[in-house]
């Protein structure tokens, strides 16, 4: 089969949006011939990887490069003025497709990132031109802040997670683009279940959840290190205010437990930075807490192997890939049960706890905290089961179901004139 598929942000090593995207169309291209449009500030990574590959000869990337500035813009989460021009692109990208069609003819044209809802590209309209079937997703972007959390945030911080909760469901309801790349869709992926439950809500319509992130198989990883007196708690992420470091800090400080360690692996602004450190010595836990700054995947994932448990304290995510990399490092994971980690840690994995209000949740991850710490051996039983999950979450996996996706929509494609 021959699949065009749009991806903004894609490359090889990396994490978030363009590490997603390339192990999707590394999987994919393993059972189907792609045809990837993506921006192009990874094209050097790309042509570096793709020659090694045995299924490089699958895929074929054509690039819709934008300056520096859009760039910047695209990283700088909150940055309201990369719409504009990613809407652009996307418009070009939809004309490059196009040409692409008429060269080549394809089987399915797929909107895979970025999956943000709000920005659906055009490949749609396409699909509507040339009966091609449009499989969209994984879709993500639907989940509401929960606002309880925001307590302690700034008037700035709360006023925008409101009116983001606002805007997520009019976007959805009332945007015209949305709803045409909704109806055209043959197959639409949700990323998490809150994607499931907003599209089935508003739009009256059914899909699969498929997570956007998936494991890779490890190598067996030695379960001593459960055994260590001093019980060394990973924290990875931004300090930014849906990851909740704050509630992670005060979770330390109530489990009164002189083993546990927290490891805090990421890294904010000057500013941020000052007030978690100074927030940590009013709790009386400086000396309980390693800053290890921003590091390289790989550090991350070598101390991954060498912590008793992942601590994921976010209360607004789609899939973070940082669970998944826990679990394909065979660390047992603590984290709400919310976002996309509801759907991929289980009780064989790791211990999960309801959104409530953020007093409530430091109570009831400091009880489980000090539970895991005492009983080593549930530790060793949860990093054994990582090894099954790994294979459930896989990225191949996931490509095996997508194609089959493809399958289905292949076999039943639009008809023509669209309605």
């Amino acid at each position: 089969m021959k699949i065009l598929i749009n991806a903004y942000a894609c490359s090889p090593g990396m994490g978030s949006e363009p590490g997603m995207a390339w192990n999707w169309v590394s999987n994919l291209a393993k059972f189907c011939e792609l045809y990837i449009i993506t921006e192009g500030e990874f094209r050097e990574k790309i042509e570096e990887v793709v020659p090694t590959l045995e299924q490089g000869k699958n895929m074929h990337f054509y690039y819709n490069p934008v300056s520096e500035e859009i760039r910047k813009m695209c990283w700088n989460q909150g940055d309201w003025r990369f719409y504009k021009y990613y809407r652009e692109w996307q418009w070009k990208t939809y004309l490059l497709a196009k040409d692409i069609c008429k060269v080549e003819k394809m089987d399915v044209l797929h909107q895979l990132n970025m999956i943000g809802f709000r920005e659906p590209g055009y490949l749609w309209k396409l699909s509507q031109e040339n009966g091609v079937p449009f499989v969209w997703g994984p879709i993500g972007g639907l989940k509401q802040f929960p606002t309880a959390y925001l307590q302690g945030a700034g008037l700035k911080m709360k006023v925008f997670n409101r009116l983001k909760n606002f805007l997520n469901i009019w976007q959805l309801k009332h945007d015209k683009r949305v709803g045409e790349a909704f109806k055209t869709a043959k197959v639409l992926v949700s990323s998490i279940p809150d994607s499931y439950r907003a599209i089935k809500k508003y739009k009256g319509l059914e899909s699969v959840i498929i997570p956007e992130t998936g494991c890779f198989l490890s190598e067996d990883i030695p379960t001593e290190r459960f055994d260590n007196q001093e019980f060394h708690v990973m924290w990875v992420g931004k300090f930014d205010f849906r990851k909740q470091l704050p509630l992670a800090l005060q979770v330390i400080a109530m489990t009164g437990n002189p083993h546990i360690v927290l490891d805090v692996y990421g890294s904010g602004s000057d500013d941020q930075v000052a007030a978690a450190k100074s927030f940590a010595d009013s709790l009386g836990i400086t000396g309980k807490v390693v800053w290890h700054g921003n590091q390289s995947n790989e550090v991350v994932m070598n101390a991954m192997r060498k912590a008793q448990l992942f601590f994921f304290t976010s209360v607004s995510e789609d899939t973070s890939t940082v669970v998944l990399e826990a679990v394909s490092n065979r660390l047992p994971v603590l984290c709400f049960d919310a976002c996309g980690m509801s759907a991929v840690i289980d009780d064989k994995v790791g211990r999960k706890v309801p959104l409530s209000s953020p007093s409530q949740s430091a109570r009831d991850f400091a009880k489980l905290l000090n539970e895991l710490e005492k009983d080593r051996s549930l530790l060793r039983l949860l990093s054994e089961n990582c090894k099954e999950r790994q294979m459930e979450l896989s990225w191949e996996e996931k490509a095996k179901v997508m194609v089959e996706w493809y399958k289905k929509v292949f076999e039943n494609p639009p008809v023509l004139p669209y309605p």
